[in-house]
């Protein structure tokens, strides 16, 4: 009977540290959403479901929905875990897709996505391709598919990609922790020509910028930093990404912070004063993925041109952090919580992921509980 019984307080002790430090934890999946708590006057409901979600929430990416995209009449999700882009339709516009269509599939890894010029552009997790849909039914036309370019594989997988003032952009993370890449593509963000060809290292010491957006033309981007340094550093980051711009990683993070932890060498001066300083720090481990600049109508004022953000949430921090929507002020640097109440003591309810502008309001995707929110305003 002793036995057992320390049995089980191993088995309890053994599923408590997981929890805490590994963020290994269960997920609870309700239809009703009144566990997220938002500003008063916002509504948050499903606008689809059933995209591949998770009873228990792992580091890193989660089996659902990850980056997406509006285009005509649907919306277009990447669900890396399958292998698909999936064409979400709601053509009755009650805020709810009633058609799941898939796009395309048999893809490695699909993250990114967006559309140019007759061309859905997706990146793999080893390679960029587009395709085109020319009788708009939401469908590929598989036989225009297109390989671009290459892209290393392994390491932080998952790619992004933007059509910006003509030209591609695709982001690369890191293949490690903290370390020096031997593959100089890697933690950087590329830039090419449209048909893959010319491809250059746009910015670099980037460790895993995952999400980032053109907004009155400047990118910006959100950084998530280095693990092993306690709950509290290296902050994430946001990151105004301009051209031949060092960012740090993996010897500098922040405002100009030395990693003296990871880098041993003596310097006459701080080697950081070469690199660029991150513009706005964010909590540490909250794991920023999408992120998205409001340009509708229908929101109060005040969130007008405000940056939207995704927490994915942390996975190695004592205490758990992200799992919520904050905006960011670029003008005062002021970062708030939007949306929270996806994680509760142990239990994780959803991380999101991505963030669009839809019809006025944010579509807001989760690849854990394997949904897509709307958020929408009502006086």
């Amino acid at each position: 009977m002793i036995k057992k019984i320390l049995f089980l307080i191993l088995i309890i002790g053994v599923v408590y540290y997981a929890a805490n430090y590994f963020s290994v934890k269960p997920s609870y999946h309700s239809e009703e959403l009144k566990f997220i708590d938002l500003p008063e006057g916002f509504k948050i409901t499903t606008f689809a479901d059933e995209l591949g979600g998770t009873t228990i929430s792992r580091p890193g990416p989660n089996p659902g929905p990850r980056l997406m995209l509006s285009k005509r009449n649907a919306v277009f999700v990447t669900i890396p875990s399958q292998g698909k882009v999936v064409a979400l339709e709601d053509n009755n516009n009650d805020g709810k897709a009633e058609t799941k269509k898939v796009f395309i599939e048999n893809l490695n890894n699909p993250h990114g996505i967006d559309f140019y010029e007759g061309y859905y552009y997706i990146a793999e997790e080893d390679k960029v391709v587009r395709v085109k849909d020319d009788n708009n039914d939401n469908i590929a036309d598989t036989e225009t598919l297109q390989k671009l370019l290459d892209l290393p594989k392994g390491g932080h997988w998952t790619r992004t990609l933007k059509i910006i003032n003509k030209k591609l952009y695709v982001s690369i993370g890191s293949d490690c922790n903290v370390c020096e890449e031997t593959d100089k593509r890697r933690s950087t963000i590329e830039q090419c020509e449209l048909d893959g060809s010319n491809c250059k290292t746009y910015s670099s010491g980037l460790r895993n910028t995952v999400g980032f957006v053109e907004n009155k033309g400047k990118i910006i981007g959100v950084d998530n930093g280095r693990d092993g340094l306690g709950d509290d550093y290296p902050p994430e980051e946001i990151n105004i990404i301009e051209e031949n711009k060092n960012y740090g990683w993996p010897n500098c993070y922040g405002k100009q912070i030395h990693d003296t932890e990871y880098d041993k060498k003596t310097y006459v001066r701080n080697p950081c004063l070469d690199t660029e300083s991150s513009f706005i720090d964010l909590q540490s481990h909250s794991a920023p993925l999408g992120l998205a600049v409001y340009n509708g109508n229908k929101f109060p004022e005040e969130y007008k041109g405000k940056i939207f953000i995704a927490y994915h949430g942390s996975w190695n921090s004592e205490k758990p952090t992200g799992y919520k929507v904050v905006t960011a002020d670029l003008e005062t640097n002021e970062v708030k919580d939007f949306a929270t109440g996806w994680i509760s003591s142990l239990v994780v309810k959803g991380r999101p992921v991505d963030i669009i502008n839809y019809k006025e309001g944010l579509l807001i995707s989760d690849d854990n509980a394997g949904k897509i929110y709307q958020v929408s305003y009502e006086k």
